[in-house]
C-alpha cells in the first residue's frame, strides 16, 4: 500500500527528468562547442609543432653536410614591399652574423644578409630583381649567372650560348666566383630552355630550390677564416711550435 501510494510520484519524477528545459540544453551546447574550440586549438598547436620539429630535422640534416659553420635563425618579419623580397631574421651583431653572408633553408640558397643590427638583420632573397648568385651546371660545371625577377618561383639564368651544353632538370649549385658565397650550395633547377632563331643567347628559367615564401627556420653561413700568410710567403703550419 505505501509503495503504491507513493508510485505516482516517483513515476512524475522519473518522467520529468526525461525532458530538459531548453536553457539547460543551450548551456550544454555551449560548453561542448567551447571544448571543442579548445581541442581543436590544441591539434592546431600540434600540427605546427610537428611541421617545426620536421623542419629542424631538415635543418639539422642540411647542417651535417656543410663544411662551414652556421647557426640558426628564424624569420622574424617579411618587407611589405610588394617590390622587395626581403626578411628579417632574429640572428644580428651579438651572435655574430655580418654583411654579406650566405642565408639557406634546408633545400638550397634563399639570400644574403645586407643589414645588421644588434638583434636582428635583413635578408635579400635570391628572387629579388637586384640580386644575382654566380652559379655553375653540376653536370658540366658551365658557369653562368643567375638573376632575381621579382617572383619567388622562378629565377633568370642569363648570358648562356646557344650552344651551350645544358637541359632542362640540371641542378644549379653556388660556383663560389666573387667571394660572396662559398661554394657547392644548391640554388636552383632549370626549368625551361628557349631557343630564339637568331638570337646569340638561349632564355633559361630556374626554380629556386629554397623554398622562399614558406621556410621559418634558416642557416647563416659563417665562412673559415682564412690563415694569416706570413712576410716570407708560407703558411704556418697548424699544431706547430717555432722552434
Amino acid at each position: 500500500m505505501y509503495w503504491l501510494g507513493n508510485a505516482p510520484y516517483s513515476f512524475a519524477d522519473w518522467f520529468s527528468g526525461l525532458f530538459v528545459s531548453r536553457d539547460d540544453l543551450q548551456q550544454e551546447n555551449e560548453e561542448l562547442k567551447t571544448r571543442l574550440l579548445i581541442l581543436e586549438r590544441r591539434a592546431l598547436k600540434y600540427a605546427a609543432l610537428a611541421s617545426e620539429n620536421n623542419e629542424l630535422r631538415r635543418l639539422l640534416n642540411s647542417s651535417e653536410v656543410l663544411d662551414d659553420r652556421v647557426i640558426v635563425g628564424e624569420v622574424v618579419g617579411v618587407s611589405p614591399d610588394p617590390f622587395s623580397h626581403e626578411i628579417i631574421i632574429n640572428k644580428g651583431e651579438s651572435d655574430g652574423v655580418t654583411t654579406g653572408q650566405a642565408v639557406l633553408d634546408a633545400e638550397g640558397l634563399m639570400g644574403q644578409v645586407i643589414q645588421t643590427s644588434q638583434f636582428t638583420s635583413r635578408v635579400l632573397l635570391v628572387s629579388d630583381s637586384s640580386h644575382a648568385v654566380p652559379v655553375e651546371v653540376v653536370r658540366n660545371g658551365l658557369r653562368s649567372i643567375l638573376l632575381g625577377n621579382g617572383e619567388t618561383d622562378e629565377l633568370d639564368l642569363v648570358h648562356v650560348p646557344d650552344t651551350a651544353d645544358i637541359r632542362e632538370g640540371d641542378m644549379l649549385v653556388s660556383s663560389g666566383l666573387g667571394g660572396r658565397f662559398p661554394r657547392g650550395y644548391p640554388v636552383a633547377e632549370v626549368s625551361s630552355i628557349v631557343k630564339e632563331p637568331g638570337e646569340p643567347f638561349v632564355t633559361i628559367q630556374a626554380a629556386p630550390k629554397a623554398r622562399l615564401n614558406q621556410s621559418r627556420l634558416v642557416l647563416i653561413v659563417f665562412q673559415p677564416e682564412e690563415r694569416s700568410v706570413p712576410e716570407n710567403g708560407q703558411a704556418a703550419p697548424d699544431n706547430e711550435e717555432a722552434n
